[in-house]
């Protein structure tokens, strides 16, 4: 299997020129399957800290860098949507977030805000034992005692002991930001959730402060207006 990824068929949410070098590197196992963007991106092509893969390494043996809390030591770690980039040796954090046209860009945030991320829950099942086990976006599991959580809504987890610190449930009037499609990176507020018979997908109609937009509602999360880039 080869190690190396052509730039031309990367997803078009990873933050890379395409015609600039033939190969880029290959997201390893992890998060965010297909979608996520290998560490070393962000740190070469992204932000400039290193030039290389050989420099990449270094800087995450030290454990300089962490990801939603962990030290990572693999520079193809996948990054993907909502996690939090860490440099606290240099005071910098950032929210891994959709801009227009649905890339991954990393916009800074305070280190309060690093301290938890979103997701989005995709799936939710019974456990034994009584438990709910919530899976997000990213394909991890949260286990919870209720069962006020339903697929769609948002939730905040904190970064140190996995808790729940907020709940954003998907519904009219919910603030959300489109994250794939011809309206990636646009937020806005949901007016109508139109559910299609059968097994098509449902639409969302959410407004926006130029007008508005409808689009499947597999491509929108729920957000707070803490998660739009503005925390400072």
């Amino acid at each position: 299997m080869t190690k190396h990824q052509k730039r031309l068929s990367v997803p078009k949410s990873w933050p890379v020129e395409r015609k600039t070098e033939t190969f880029t590197v290959k997201a390893g196992a992890g998060p965010h399957g297909q979608d996520g963007v290998p560490l070393v991106v962000l740190l070469r092509d992204v932000l400039g800290y290193v030039d290389s893969r050989k420099e990449a390494r270094y800087a995450l043996s030290e454990d300089a860098i962490l990801v939603n809390g962990d030290a990572i030591n693999d520079e193809q770690r996948p990054i993907g949507m909502f996690d939090i980039v860490a440099f606290p040796a240099r005071g910098e954090y950032y929210r891994v977030f959709p801009d227009e046209g649905g890339r991954l860009a990393l916009t800074a945030i305070d280190e309060d805000a690093a301290e938890s991320r979103l997701g989005k829950i995709e799936g939710k099942q019974q456990v034994p034992g009584g438990q709910t086990q919530l899976t997000l976006h990213d394909g991890t599991n949260v286990l919870v005692d209720d069962d006020e959580y339903n697929a769609r809504d948002s939730i905040v987890v904190d970064n140190d002991d996995k808790s729940i610190v907020a709940h954003f449930p998907y519904e009219e009037g919910a603030l959300v930001t489109a994250v794939r499609g011809n309206h990636g990176g646009k937020i806005g507020e949901v007016d109508a959730i139109d559910i299609t018979p059968g097994s098509g997908s449902n639409t969302v109609g959410v407004s926006t402060d130029d007008g508005g937009f409808e689009t499947v509602e597999e491509y929108v999360v729920v957000i707070d207006e803490n998660f739009t880039g503005d925390d400072e």
